[in-house]
């Protein structure tokens, strides 16, 4: 009889989650975070750039940017902020739109907002005006009748 005792099996060897996971629970949360926030900005930038590339946005854009007393209130350059407002539904020939657009001037800023319908596929604009941001209110459009001219 031998005076050691057998061997002890050999310990088995940790998985890979045992010895990794303090280092890839953070880093699934930071992707995972990463890929929502890429998600949310991908859809803001679709929804704006929908918004931006209509016809009222840019009728009223126009307008804004050749008044001369928006230029004057606003000063030069007058170029449109990033985050619009409002919504805007169109089908066919029909729809309606309803815009708070801000304006960043040389001077000082301000908001277009604009109210307009499409019927029988021309827009026709009720509201199209540039609130200064001292108070000021510069009207440039008033169109219940007729359609908008480009």
């Amino acid at each position: 009889m031998s005076a050691f005792p057998p061997p002890m099996p050999a310990a088995a060897k940790a998985g890979w989650w045992s010895r990794n996971w303090k280092w890839c629970v953070p880093v699934l949360a930071v992707v995972v975070l990463a890929s929502f926030l890429a998600f949310i900005a991908g859809l803001m930038t679709l929804i704006f750039g929908a918004m931006k590339s209509s016809e009222p946005y840019r009728h009223a854009m126009a307008r804004a940017q050749a008044d001369a007393a928006v230029v004057a209130a606003l000063g030069t350059p007058i170029k449109p902020g990033w985050f619009v407002q409002g919504s805007l539904n169109s089908s066919g020939p029909s729809g309606e739109a309803e815009l708070a657009i801000p304006l960043d001037g040389g001077k000082t800023d301000g908001t277009l907002f604009v109210v307009a319908e499409k019927r029988a596929g021309e827009w026709h604009y009720e509201t199209l005006a540039v609130n200064v941001d001292d108070g000021e209110r510069i009207v440039l459009e008033a169109d219940n009748d007729g359609p908008a001219s480009p």
